[in-house]
């Protein structure tokens, strides 16, 4: 009973060595090498460790640690990525871009959004102002394909509203009277790079592009 008492112990030990020692098995396998063997030299000789079982822990420990060895390459691998991608965020500033988006900014009288149409129609377009406030609802025909808007900072009622960030959205329908989908997208000389959110964020003024988001990039001459 004593010998049986002992193995009991022992084995109850060793799971909780398991199960709390995670970090432990990348760091020193050994140990848990030693564990199995104790484990072996404690056992009941009326009831001795089954071969299958030895075999399955000693497997289980094996596959922990190369999980663990796994995780830290991903977690090296995914930081050089992150240092990559800052890197090259930073050689956007000086280029202008094209990115998919809905505010430009209102500057000189003149604000500018690129519109892709897949069949020709008519849309309502309204502009609204940095606190979401429309400024501007107006109708025009579109194309098929790509075509430029550009609104000339005037309000419905005709004054000129203040330069600043201006958001515009369409509500478009083909010939037939069907709704389609007319995609924006925006331009402008980048200035700055905000790497605070997981993804880098072009800044063009005040307006941020996720990078991800960016079409085209030009340098001047």
């Amino acid at each position: 009973m004593t010998v049986s008492n002992t193995s009991s112990s022992t084995g109850t030990g060793s799971a909780t060595n398991v199960s709390g020692g995670g970090s432990a098995i990348a760091n020193n396998f050994d140990q848990f090498l030693t564990l199995l063997t104790t484990q072996l030299k404690n056992q009941s000789p009326l009831d001795p460790l089954d071969t299958n079982q030895f075999t399955a822990q000693l497997v289980q420990f094996a596959g922990v640690e190369q999980q663990l060895k796994t995780n830290e390459t991903l977690g090296s691998l995914l930081g050089l990525s992150a240092a990559s991608t800052a890197t090259n965020a930073v050689g956007f500033i000086g280029a202008t871009i094209t990115a998919e988006g809905t505010t430009a900014r209102l500057k000189d009288g003149a604000a500018s959004w690129k519109i892709n149409a897949p069949r020709g129609g008519s849309a309502t377009i309204t502009i609204k102002n940095s606190t979401g406030s429309v400024v501007q609802t107006l109708t025009r025909n579109l194309d098929a394909g790509d075509q430029t808007y550009k609104w000339d900072g005037k309000t419905s009622t005709g004054v000129n509203a203040p330069e600043g960030d201006y958001t515009i959205s369409i509500d478009a329908k083909d010939t037939t009277g069907q709704a389609m989908t007319a995609k924006t997208q925006i331009s402008g000389v980048v200035d700055g790079v905000d790497f605070t959110s997981s993804i880098p964020m072009l800044k063009i003024g005040t307006i941020s592009v996720p990078i991800d988001k960016v079409k085209t990039v030009v340098r001047g001459q």
